[in-house]
């Protein structure tokens, strides 16, 4: 099952971005350490493509740290970005986001005839909220352990010619590639009720057994992780964690909600669920059949739009008969 979750603010901050960088210096774009790539959204690509980027890989205390040096390397790669990671609670390391945007836009912020202007986004529940906090030093923004917290745009002034505008989390219409959905979902970043807790578990476990067993084993208590399948790991997990029915059935919602919970938060260990090679096959995977999706909607709607007399109906092919006729 495809997830997916687009509601109607989301719309909203589409638009307020698409005024907005037009005045904009730096982008600030916030992902999730433990998934950059199913974390960085396409639609702010698009809509910020030519503005220096600034990309900064938060909750690092939650990830794997050599998957995260990986991904920095991967991000640091590309023309016109930098990438940093950091734990946006930390105030020491959130203070380097200054020099880093000095660093991409050196011309702005001399002086308040031309001021750095910084647009920071990114997805639901990635943490803008707490970094703003952080480098303001105040509570300057709401923050919460749920997607969609922020619902409008803020400007907040961090210093003298240091403007920056906060936009609420926003996902992307349509998530071509079906394991970021799944991740995304596991990371908190898509509201609880657009998904199906179990499917997700599910697939949390399926690469949590081939990546992270020993981590699986040395939480819950297990044995032989790789060789059990999804199901049996997550009934075993149940198990131990007493998410027991009537008749000594697992209750395999509940077991979902606690391996779910336990990965966001990192009871189980460092864990990044993705590799910069992996998610680059996930999207030429995700592309192709998204390419494949369109072909079968367009006949459809063709097929429709000639039924109903549209459009006329193409002119029937007598090719071969006409060839081999003397």
């Amino acid at each position: 099952m495809a997830i997916q979750w687009f509601p109607g603010h989301m719309h909203l901050t589409r638009k307020a971005i698409e005024e907005r960088i037009k005045e904009i210096d730096v982008v600030i774009e916030l992902l999730d350490a433990r998934l950059p790539g199913s974390s960085a959204n396409p639609m702010l690509a698009q809509l910020t493509a030519g503005k220096p980027a600034l990309k900064v890989l938060n909750k690092q205390d939650l990830a794997d740290p050599a998957r995260t040096e990986a991904w920095l390397a991967h991000y640091n790669a590309v023309p016109g970005t930098r990438a940093l990671a950091l734990d946006a609670s930390v105030k020491a390391p959130a203070k380097a986001l200054i020099d880093a945007c000095f660093a991409l836009a050196p011309t702005r912020g001399a002086s308040m005839a031309k001021p750095m202007r910084v647009l920071i986004c990114g997805i639901p529940n990635v943490g803008k909220s707490t970094l703003i906090n952080t480098l303001k030093g105040k509570r300057a923004a709401k923050t919460g352990d749920e997607a969609g917290v922020t619902k409008i745009e803020a400007r907040i002034v961090l210093q003298d010619a240091f403007y920056l505008f906060d936009t609420p989390g926003v996902l992307w219409p349509r998530i071509i590639v079906a394991k970021s959905g799944y991740n995304l979902a596991a990371s908190g970043a898509i509201g609880k009720n657009a998904f199906d807790e179990e499917e997700v578990a599910l697939e949390l476990l399926d690469y949590l057994r081939q990546h992270y067993a020993d981590h699986l084993q040395a939480r819950f208590k297990l044995t032989d992780v790789a060789k059990q399948t999804d199901e049996q790991l997550l009934a075993a997990i149940g198990r131990q964690r007493g998410a027991l029915q009537s008749g000594a059935r697992i209750n395999m919602q509940k077991a979902a909600e606690v391996v779910i919970h336990e990965f966001r938060a990192a009871t189980m260990g460092r864990i990044t669920l993705e590799t910069p090679a992996e998610f680059a096959q996930w999207l030429v995977d995700g592309q192709k059949l998204d390419a494949e999706r369109k072909v079968k909607k367009d006949a459809i709607e063709l097929d429709r739009a000639i039924r109903f007399k549209k459009v006329p109906r193409p002119p029937r092919k007598v090719a071969a008969e006409n060839e081999t006729s003397d």
